[in-house]
């Protein structure tokens, strides 16, 4: 009964319009009083849980995502594609897929990959003659590669969660990822050739290598976090601040995408953005502590073990649990409300935290793209004046294809554990 009200509780509030972070705190507040605990913990609560240096991580990559998105280094992707992928039929398609795969790669936020990609892309497809669904459709598609190519914030968090090493979180999702882009391109480059898309005009050699140089700062990001985490010369947390510096550098110094006096207005944004993040991580982590002390993990591991589950059909039964919750609530929410239930349960039943949590960040992956809530089906919505069902029947052939990638990360662990392994070893 106890557990039917707090349900009625979440999901009302949910319901009523209450802001994520509010209804966590809310939740939190009530099941620590009616377990007679001091409310004066849950404040207390938040500050300990809120007191890591990983953590500090996230709002730092946030902010170097916000310097590169106005600081023109998409842009510079964006020519780097098209210079190597001229000629082709569906050039443009096919350049959304891998530009927002190098900007995901530098920034780890899908939201402003989508955002960034979209502002600048979606004006050159329609007015090469792409069809808006389409257009629309692979750009919001192809946004969420940020969920899983590190740097990922999805995957920090979950590090921070499950106690995880971040660094072989992010090895793990390389081939995942590439995985991913890999099949928006054969089935960018198929599409185009049946509906027979136009081809850009393919740049003479020179110009490809002026193009390429060109773009080489805008890779300074990934390679400074990459070399600094894997060489060993730099934590989690040192490897965000040199990115931040690194992007607000390469954007003022190279692209010159905003003045310098308009500097603290981009580190004004991304505070915004970080803040949010940051208020539901604090009551989603204070309402996971409960949630761990008050015993229901122990009682799913107990009920799982009695039920007799297989490991393929456990990881099957959370795919489609996810799936659901992915299509009301948000990566981070989602993230923070349920992993401190499943994290208990994954050694018992054999299951590598490393892989799942890849498996995590993809079902996240989906759940953008996935009506009611899909936050990149409403950017890109909003940035093209479409109809918000224009977009999600654009999107649904790639997210068919998300959903095979899904099953093959869920039953190929080998795809995402090879890599950490070679590393780090077993």
């Amino acid at each position: 009964m106890a557990t039917l009200g707090f349900l009625v509780m979440f999901f009302g509030l949910l319901a009523a319009g209450m802001p994520i972070f509010l209804v966590l705190g809310t939740c939190a507040a009530v099941l620590f009083y009616v377990s007679g605990q001091p409310m004066v913990g849950v404040a207390q609560n938040m500050i300990d849980q809120l007191n890591s240096t990983t953590l500090m991580a996230l709002p730092l990559f946030v902010m170097a995502a916000a310097f590169m998105r106005r600081g023109g280094v998409a842009q510079a992707l964006v020519d780097l594609s098209t210079a190597w992928l001229g000629g082709i039929k569906g050039s443009l398609g096919l350049v959304a897929v891998v530009s927002c795969a190098l900007f995901a790669a530098i920034c780890g936020s899908s939201v402003a990959t989508a955002l960034a990609m979209g502002t600048i892309l979606l004006p050159a497809m329609l007015e090469r003659g792409y069809p808006r669904g389409f257009a629309l459709g692979v750009l919001g598609a192809s946004g969420t590669i940020g969920v899983v190519i590190p740097p990922s914030l999805a995957l920090i968090l979950y590090g921070i969660v499950t106690e995880q090493s971040v660094p072989r979180l992010f090895l793990a999702g390389i081939l995942p990822g590439l995985l991913q882009a890999g099949a928006f391109f054969v089935w960018v480059l198929w599409y185009a050739r049946w509906k027979g898309f136009p081809a850009e005009t393919p740049m003479p050699f020179r110009q490809r290598l002026y193009v390429t140089w060109r773009a080489l700062p805008a890779m300074a990001v990934p390679f400074v976090v990459m070399v600094g985490i894997y060489g060993g010369f730099m934590t989690i947390t040192e490897s965000a601040a040199l990115a931040a510096v690194t992007a607000l550098m390469v954007s003022l110094g190279v692209y010159r995408g905003f003045p310098v006096r308009r500097t603290l207005e981009v580190v004004a944004e991304a505070l915004r953005s970080a803040g949010v993040i940051m208020l539901i991580i604090a009551t989603a982590l204070v309402f996971g502590h409960w949630m761990t002390g008050s015993g229901v993990p122990g009682q799913l591991v107990d009920f799982v073990a009695h039920r007799g589950f297989a490991t393929w059909e456990f990881l099957l039964t959370i795919n489609v649990l996810l799936l659901i919750i992915g299509c009301f609530l948000e990566v981070v929410a989602t993230l923070l409300l349920v992993m401190p239930i499943l994290a208990p349960v994954l050694l018992p039943l054999g299951v590598d935290p490393v892989h799942f949590g890849i498996i995590f960040t993809h079902n996240m992956e989906v759940g953008l793209v996935h009506p009611p809530v899909g936050l990149n089906l409403y950017v890109l919505s909003t940035i093209s004046d479409a109809p918000i069902g224009e977009v999600i029947w654009g999107i649904l052939p790639f997210l068919i294809l998300l959903l095979i990638v899904l099953g093959i990360i869920t039953y190929v662990p080998e795809l995402t554990l090879w890599l950490p392994r070679v590393v780090y070893g077993s």
